[in-house]
């Protein structure tokens, strides 16, 4: 099957000025509606895009990697991209994401602490969160004890709590 630039080049330029647009608007959390959401799985459109303009223009593409300069900037982002995947933050102390700090310390709490926080007894929560399919027996329990480590749990169960 040949790619044909006249889609992968507007598909590529399209995605990316939506990248562009709501990741801006998300660095300067001025971002609304469903910014977030368009970026992340829209995103894919732009990788799409690029694989695809990268195979019709194989010819030209592949001449990149024989310029040391080319190959310099590339590395950059290489390193940058590892960085970022080994480079943990802070979670104790200052530093680091404070929604992700807040949301661990919910977490980490015990449901009955949670429950002043979302405006219910802890036995309402409790019943919440069964009703909903967690296995959670006392209020002392911590939320992440009962949601287990995967984070689509913790949502969901945070989704719950703060209904």
């Amino acid at each position: 099957m040949q790619i044909s630039r006249d889609w992968a080049t507007p598909l590529t330029i399209g995605a990316f000025v939506l990248m562009a647009c709501t990741g801006i608007l998300m660095f300067f959390h001025a971002d609304l509606g469903l910014h977030k959401e368009v970026h992340e799985w829209l995103g894919w459109a732009l990788v799409a895009g690029v694989i695809a303009h990268a195979l019709a223009n194989f010819a030209s593409f592949k001449r990149y990697f024989a310029k040391p300069a080319a190959l310099a900037i590339i590395g950059v982002f290489m390193v940058i991209l590892l960085g970022s995947a080994l480079i943990q933050e802070e979670e104790n102390g200052k530093g680091g994401n404070p929604g992700r700090r807040a949301t661990m310390a919910v977490l980490n709490a015990p449901i009955s602490d949670i429950a002043p926080l979302a405006g219910q007894s802890a036995q309402a929560l409790l019943a919440d969160l069964q009703k909903a399919g967690f296995k959670v027996e006392s209020p002392s329990q911590t939320l992440i004890s009962v949601t287990g480590p995967e984070q689509p749990n913790q949502f969901k169960a945070l989704a719950v709590i703060f209904h």
